[in-house]
């Protein structure tokens, strides 16, 4: 009788439709993901893969470890980098973006911080994200390296931005 429930579970759950982003292991990336990966950060372990899919094109974001830093890599599948997000010390932002901070937020607790760089045609436009702590929410802020505001929301409705 178990084996009839498991297998009956089974069959729904392969009749339910994949999301719009899937954990695929670093092998099931296109050679050329793998490759740009390796070009960018020759030294670097792949801790994740994930294929998503945006605007019905296919991104993969690659999870490196490279020594002590970790960075977020979006990559189409010829290999072309779309953007790559550090991880940084919030001592390492700019005075700018930190004086933003500061006062938009004034005594919150920054919990994360990174460094952005999209490139768009022929140039990289850098920004900073910033998520703080504010009454038990994570609000994001992102901003320019001269402290301009770009984007800010709550990231409790992360999930309904992308709809």
């Amino acid at each position: 009788m178990r084996t009839l429930i498991l297998k009956a579970l089974g069959a729904i759950l392969l009749t339910i439709p994949a999301g719009s982003s899937s954990a695929a292991a670093d092998d099931e990336a296109p050679k050329a993901v793998l490759d740009a990966i390796k070009a960018k950060f020759p030294k670097a372990e792949i801790t994740h893969v994930e294929k998503e899919e945006e605007d019905e094109e296919t991104i993969y974001e690659i999870s490196l470890k490279d020594g002590d830093s970790r960075h977020d890599v979006d990559v189409r599948p010829d290999g072309r980098i779309e953007a790559i997000e550090t991880e940084i010390k919030t001592s390492d932002l700019p005075k700018p973006v930190a004086d933003l901070v500061a006062a938009k937020y004034p005594g919150k607790a920054v919990k994360k911080t990174e460094k952005v760089v999209e490139f768009e045609k022929d140039r990289e436009v850098t920004t900073y994200e910033v998520e703080v702590s504010v009454d038990g929410k994570t609000q994001e802020i992102e901003a320019t390296p001269d402290g301009k505001i770009v984007d800010e929301d709550d990231d409790d409705d992360d999930e309904d931005d992308d709809a």
